[in-house]
């Protein structure tokens, strides 16, 4: 029985899940969700109460969550790129490092751009401020981080650079990477340039519209 993705193409979670599926080629079929349409929000409610995407659907297993979903399919649908090293201390730095790209890149990333559809008498400058700090702080603690490495966790592309390539688009966008982050900025742009992205990238083209901040006209 195929995989079934549900998802939506701009959102930084689903693009994190689809580059793992591009990675290795997986088959599986694409269900897109508007939340706009009564039917498809309550499909995706069905499958996870949170009403969150992505969800992959793998026979009779639902696996809710972009980490969860990459690290089923390192196990049950694996490929030549393994998210996961074998060794345990380069797997604790591949999830240490998805774990910092989640809560404090995108999470931040997103009060500032869900703000910004706020009506103006409920907006949190206060609130936004905090996120730009955190924002800040996670690019510089990354900058150091992967000074010497191709990829996040080393020289293999891994669950952590799944997430760092949407969150560090949409991070950017937000909040831009300061130019004196030199090795973060150059490994934003090997990021984009990899063909599992740049793929994602491409399928998210036309929903540029949908960014609160306005779309930066590049990337």
């Amino acid at each position: 029985m195929p995989l079934t993705l549900h998802a939506h193409p701009f959102s930084a979670y689903c693009q994190k899940a689809l580059v793992a599926l591009y990675e290795n080629a997986t088959p599986f079929a694409f269900r897109h969700v508007d939340f706009g349409k009564e039917a498809d929000a309550a499909a995706l409610a069905a499958l996870w109460p949170f009403r969150k995407f992505p969800v992959l659907e793998d026979g009779a297993t639902v696996v809710p969550e972009a980490t969860i979903i990459i690290e089923h399919l390192d196990r049950h649908h694996p490929g030549p790129v393994r998210f996961l090293p074998d060794d345990a201390d380069a797997a604790l730095e591949a999830r240490l490092i998805d774990r910092v790209v989640d809560n404090y890149l995108m999470t931040p990333m997103q009060k500032v751009v869900l703000d910004a559809i706020r009506p103006p008498e409920a907006r949190d400058a206060f609130g936004v401020d905090q996120a730009r700090a955190v924002i800040g702080t996670a690019y510089a603690w990354l900058d150091t981080r992967l000074a010497g490495r191709e990829w996040a966790a080393g020289d293999a592309f891994s669950l952590a650079d799944c997430g760092a390539a949407p969150g560090l688009l949409y991070a950017d966008w937000a909040h831009p990477i300061p130019l004196r982050l030199a090795t973060l900025r150059a490994y934003r742009t090997r990021l984009l340039a990899r063909p599992s992205y740049a793929r994602a990238l491409d399928e998210a083209r036309p929903y540029r519209h949908l960014f609160p901040l306005g779309d930066p006209g590049r990337d």
